[in-house]
């Protein structure tokens, strides 16, 4: 029998498995689409507040059977709600494809249920967490649900990795490379058998090049006797302490309280659990934009079946080359002056009216940072580019969730150049090539008195 940490990895075969037990009801048949759909596409614009209509349609009426005759006034109702909800953030989703797989899945259980568009309407309704002792709440869940019991009787204990991303955005690799990108759209930054999350990039400033990440996709997937698949998504504005379905664990299974959510800040930080595959993640607004951080196992980082489709996966692999800034060389040319001429790939916008000249942001980046290592480059770097003085907070709180979940503290503060060299990006780290040309030639050169008519 294998041992448990080999089994979470060899055996963790997720898909998409749905939301839980009331996504197999055949009154929703439509919410796996729909949840797929809303992982996959980012927002047509940050403004678009589908997920909350329907993460309120799900708590309203997650959590009991399809509806019979005597109750489908009351689903009809909660029915209407969820289409008036859609109908108000129509204007700013037209473009987003979540919110048009809702609307036609309404029209469905309207139908299917012979609801009236006309009728009353029902105010959505949170579910809440059982009692503890409840089923959600077993303490006795498996071994298998608790990623670190399964190292209790060997020698070497998990080796932990922390990946972060903030600001105009800045990343830091499981590998402790630091980078500072352009990446907007849409990014994939993990991807393995048991998470995957994807962050969106909009532009800071009207024009600019400059971006931050303006909406988080989360996905757990299905795992075993512990989680069923669960969606937490974050936006502008928005950043929900439930997954979108409105539970704040891991779902109906034995081990579910082995995914928790906690809200530290209401609005502003949130940290998610996941025991059964060591992982801890914190998500925060910062101004108007997120941040996130996660510490992972490197067993669970590299815990993938096609190696070959990880190319885009960022906090593996780093940004592409084409997408990297360095913004060291934009700050140095900064402090010479602002007639100064900047290198093409230096700069990444042109100077908005209200960013803060050099000394100031030197000043207020100090306050927060007074090591100057990258976290602090990148904030003055920030300053420059955006004028918006919550970068500041941005990086001094990415800085804080690297001492709270790095495992080296010997690597807190990084100090080395933020741009790989040309053949290098992506790379992972190895030795050096062998120079396998200069040994050609002087095996050839010593072979030539060797050699036929030589002499």
């Amino acid at each position: 029998m294998q041992p448990p940490r080999e089994r979470l990895v060899v055996t963790g075969r997720a898909g998409w498995m749905g939301m839980g037990r009331g996504a197999g009801r055949p009154a929703l048949g439509f919410w796996p689409t729909l949840a797929f759909l809303l992982c996959s596409f980012p927002a047509a614009s940050s403004s678009c507040k589908i997920l909350k209509c329907n993460s309120e349609f799900w708590s309203a009426t997650a959590g009991s059977h399809a509806p019979a005759a005597d109750d489908a006034p009351e689903f009809c109702a909660a029915l209407r709600t969820y289409a008036l909800c859609t109908r108000r953030t129509a204007r700013t989703c037209r473009g987003d494809l979540a919110y048009h797989s809702a609307v036609h899945g309404i029209e469905d259980l309207m139908s299917q249920h012979n609801c009236s568009k006309d009728g009353p309407t029902s105010q959505p309704h949170l579910r809440t967490l059982p009692p503890p002792g409840d089923s959600q709440e077993r303490s006795d869940s498996p071994e298998i649900c608790h990623y670190e019991k399964s190292f209790h009787n060997r020698a070497a204990a998990p080796n932990y990795t922390h990946c972060g991303l903030f600001g105009d955005p800045h990343l830091r690799t499981f590998t402790d490379r630091f980078q500072t990108c352009k990446v907007q759209g849409a990014w994939p930054l993990i991807d393995n058998n048991y998470l995957n999350v994807q962050v969106t990039n909009t532009p800071v400033l009207p024009g600019s090049a400059a971006t931050a990440t303006s909406k988080l996709t989360i996905i757990f997937k299905n795992f075993q006797e512990c989680v069923d698949q669960k969606v937490y998504q974050a936006e502008m504005d928005e950043l929900p302490a439930a997954f979108a379905d409105g539970s704040k664990n891991g779902g109906d299974k034995h081990g579910a309280n082995s995914l928790k959510i906690t809200e530290k800040v209401s609005g502003q930080h949130v940290e998610i659990q996941a025991k059964y595959i060591g992982t801890t993640i914190v998500v925060r607004q910062v101004g108007r934009y997120l941040t996130f951080a996660v510490r992972m196992p490197e067993e669970v980082v590299n815990a993938v079946e096609d190696r070959d489709s990880q190319g885009l996966y960022l906090c593996l692999r780093g940004c592409p080359l084409n997408q990297q800034i360095d913004f060291q060389a934009f700050r140095a040319g900064a402090a010479e002056g602002p007639g100064v001429p900047q290198p093409p790939a230096a700069s990444p916008a042109p100077p908005a009216p209200d960013t803060f000249p050099y000394e100031t942001a030197v000043a207020k980046c100090k306050e927060k940072l007074p090591v100057e290592d990258l976290y602090y480059q990148a904030c003055v770097f920030d300053l420059l580019t955006t004028g918006d003085v919550n970068f500041t907070l941005a990086a001094y709180y990415a800085l804080e969730d690297v001492k709270m979940l790095h495992s080296n503290k010997d690597k807190l503060h990084l100090y080395a150049r933020t741009r790989e060299p040309p053949g290098r990006a992506g790379a992972a780290p190895g030795p050096p090539p062998a120079p396998w040309p200069l040994l050609g030639t002087l095996l050839l050169l010593a072979l030539l008195p060797t050699l036929p008519g030589a002499a």
